[in-house]
């Protein structure tokens, strides 16, 4: 697509001015001594933020095309996750022993909202749209078969090991845990681009074969735009972190558990792949969709558990890795209907409503357990 503007004209890149200039001003308000004690400052923050989320979208996509499936995919996947690995670890660094389930209320949030909120909105959306979409199941078959091992052995099996009191892994335990989940994820990347790449590849339709067959950008206009894409991410974690008393004050004011926080910081962070994810739904790309919210939330677990691993061995922190019974119940309920729902390699827009059902039972029970 051609832009009339100084960026297209002049230096023949050709990307919309506003993508790049709200990641910009976002950094600069980074950089500005003002504190977030304000209201209206918070809020000037929070809607920089939005605009930057969808800046970071459009730049993925740019990235994506150039690159082609599953690659541009697992780009903006690897992205966002290693962004949020950072901030998990500058918070544990910054409050020690305070932020002890930090990582497991983080990367839990993340999971449910991934395979509830993403997928069902989806599937909801694209349901409504074309009332049937297909998918490769092999794809998701192996991406669900990695992501239920590593959920139940990072999150659900610290539960019921016997070296340490309570939800946690003792320290070998830990360290044989990061490297099981840097295993799986490491297996599931080499499937995905190399040994079964085919599984992977979304379908070529009518509907989507204008944008597939779209001259890709040129490598300059790529490479700023995956440029602008890290920037873009960096803004969000950075903005999310810096409104973070904002939203603890708002959630103490309405009574609700701190661990509400970890989900609307998760929300944010994930924003820009969920709209992502949604809008390749609605062009009837849902294996692109499922490739981004699949993979992502591999990333989320196999890079944050070693990370953290890492951090709490040189620290010696006690990380807290196991959820509740209330948490385990639902996580497993939202991967068996994932599971069913993908069984017959197509969906409809019911399965959307009963993900995002299950979607809003978490919240609710968050809220008020």
């Amino acid at each position: 697509m051609k832009y009339n503007n100084f960026l297209n004209n002049r230096l023949k890149i050709a990307l919309p001015l506003w993508t790049v200039f709200f990641p910009i001003v976002g950094i600069v308000l980074l950089l500005l001594p003002v504190g977030t004690d304000s209201n209206l400052y918070a809020a000037l923050l929070g809607i920089i933020l939005m605009t930057i989320v969808v800046s970071a979208v459009h730049h993925a996509e740019v990235v994506a095309h150039k690159v082609g499936e599953p690659f541009g995919t697992i780009i903006l996947a690897l992205a966002i996750t290693v962004l949020e690995v950072s901030l998990i670890v500058s918070i544990m660094l910054t409050e020690g022993e305070k932020a002890s389930a930090l990582a497991r209320d983080t990367v839990f949030a993340a999971i449910m909202l991934i395979l509830t909120g993403i997928i069902g909105l989806c599937l909801l959306v694209g349901g409504y749209r074309f009332k049937e979409q297909q998918f490769v199941k092999q794809g998701v078959s192996a991406s669900l078969v990695a992501l239920t091992a590593i959920v139940i052995l990072t999150l659900v099996l610290p539960n019921y090991t016997t070296s340490e009191p309570g939800p946690v892994y003792n320290t070998s335990q830990l360290i044989f845990v990061a490297i099981i989940s840097l295993v799986l994820y490491a297996g599931f990347i080499a499937v995905q681009t190399v040994r079964h790449r085919d599984y992977f590849l979304p379908e070529k339709d009518d509907e989507a074969s204008g944008e597939m067959h779209a001259e890709p950008p040129s490598k300059l206009t790529a490479i700023t735009s995956l440029i602008f894409l890290l920037i873009a991410l960096a803004a969000v974690v950075l903005l999310s972190k810096k409104l973070s008393p904002n939203i603890e004050a708002m959630v103490d004011g309405i009574g609700a558990p701190q661990s509400l926080v970890g989900i609307i910081i998760a929300a944010v962070i994930l924003f820009p792949e969920g709209l992502a994810a949604i809008r390749a739904a609605r062009k009837n790309r849902l294996q692109t969709s499922l490739n981004l919210a699949l993979g992502s939330a591999l990333a989320s677990i196999g890079l944050t558990i070693p990370a953290v691993a890492i951090v709490a061995y040189f620290t010696g922190f006690t990380v807290t890795l196991g959820i509740d019974t209330k948490s385990i119940l639902l996580v497993m309920l939202s991967l068996f209907t994932i599971s069913i729902s993908f069984g017959a390699g197509r969906t409809n827009i019911l399965q959307g409503i009963v993900l995002l059902v299950i979607l809003a039972t978490y919240l609710f029970t968050t809220i008020i357990p």
